[in-house]
């Protein structure tokens, strides 16, 4: 089930010497005017601000992996031939936020006179973090991994581009699959009280309203801070509802109230988010075999999936990520997928930019249509030309066959 994202000179006394001129000629662009920070004839420097360390440090690992993974194959090619005529190595700068929106800020301020552009880092409050400043500094942020739909208004963020489909889109899609069910369904959610779980549940009820089989009976949220969920699952346990719509972003938490539910009885069928929902990482550890369906969406192949074992695109990522990111496992997390394919999509933003300016690469970056980047699902494609969409706006809804994820149509 594939779902679309839903609308939103006088010369001085002292002249400069030719060998000045030589000088600046390196760093210049052609037409007169310097090059941006974080970019030279042989190299461009990308920053990534992204939690290393704490409960997200596993997906946000990830998003480091796999954009080193896929530049640094390219750079083992001979570099990225740019649209100046310009051949780059493309070097990493990554640091550490720990999913705190102070860090990330902080690493934004060191990051911004470094980095040619920012990129790649994961998490909606921390982005948040350094977005209005990424706009006053005309510093790109550029593809993150974040839902929420303020980073692709190029009103509101002229600076910024989303990568991973919003929130509402995820939510809309599995709540249009519940309200085509044939049979009466009771609803429980448990949310995260930030723009995350706002989102998704926006989304979820703009999908479900009008339909007469779907009844939600019971609703709470939690913290990002928690280190428990137990009091919210026993509570919405009570209400004895057979699907659980859980936006929830801690990886520690998800495999939680996985185990906690079945503690108490509750086998419900579970709705998580795309970043929470890694076979390997959450859902096998926290028992989800156990329940009639887990059910996530995607657009990204996984590779611990049978269907993909043999898959070319696969097999090439994996070898990239090993010997290029040290990365040597099955990746647990989506977000090694997706940073790949993001570094793909650079490349072609790379390829079309005519000079070495961020204003350049902002062009270039909301000009990619329709690309197909690899590791992507049949039926989803790359495309930054449309104001209020990030760059990838199409999923599909899969369901935890015990090792991967299989697309679905309907509840089973």
């Amino acid at each position: 089930m594939k779902r679309n994202i839903r609308k939103r000179g006088v010369l001085g006394a002292v002249a400069l010497s030719a060998a000045a001129l030589l000088v600046l000629s390196a760093c210049a662009r052609d037409g007169g005017g310097e090059a941006s920070p974080g970019i030279t004839d042989e190299t461009i420097t990308l920053g990534v601000t992204t939690p290393l360390s704490g409960g997200t440090a596993g997906p946000g690992t990830c998003t480091v992996a796999g954009l080193r993974a896929y530049m640094g194959a390219a750079n083992a090619a001979g570099g990225i031939e740019f649209g100046d005529g310009k051949t780059r190595e493309v070097q990493i700068e990554a640091l550490d936020d720990a999913y705190d929106p102070q860090k990330a800020s902080s690493n934004f301020q060191t990051l911004k006179n470094e980095a040619f552009a920012i990129t790649s880092g994961l998490g909606t409050p921390t982005n948040l973090a350094w977005r209005e400043a990424a706009t006053a500094d005309e510093v790109p942020q550029a593809l993150v991994m974040t839902g929420d739909p303020i980073f692709s208004d190029q009103e509101e963020s002229p600076w910024s581009l989303g990568w991973v489909p919003v929130y509402q889109n995820e939510g809309e899609a599995f709540g249009e699959m519940l309200a085509s069910s044939s049979e009466d369904h009771k609803v429980a959610i448990l949310s995260q009280n930030d723009d995350f779980g706002e989102g998704y549940v926006e989304g979820f009820k703009e999908a479900i309203a009008g339909s007469d089989n779907i009844e939600v009976v019971g609703e709470l949220t939690y913290e990002a801070t928690d280190t428990s969920v137990d009091a919210q699952l026993t509570e919405l346990a009570a209400t004895d509802a057979d699907v659980f719509f859980n936006a929830m972003s801690i990886t520690p938490l998800v495999i939680s109230s996985l185990e906690r539910a079945q503690s108490i009885g509750w086998e419900p069928s579970w709705f998580l988010p795309s970043n929470t929902s890694s076979p390997g990482a959450i859902l096998e550890p926290g028992g989800a075999s156990a329940y009639p369906g887990v059910y996530s969406v995607a657009f990204a192949k996984a590779p611990a999936s049978p269907e993909f074992s043999d898959d070319e695109d696969v097999q090439t990522f994996l070898a990239n990520l090993d010997e290029y990111a040290d990365y040597s496992d099955v990746p647990a997390f989506p977000h090694c997928m997706w940073s790949y394919m993001l570094g793909a999509t650079l490349e072609q933003v790379f390829q079309d930019m005519e000079e070495p300016t961020r204003e350049s690469f902002m062009e270039s970056l909301r000009s990619i249509e329709d690309f197909q980047a690899p590791l992507m699902l049949e039926g989803t494609t790359v495309n930054t030309t449309e104001d209020g969409e990030p760059a990838v706006s199409t999923v599909v809804v899969q369901k935890y066959n015990g090792q991967g994820f299989d697309t679905v149509d309907q509840l089973e």
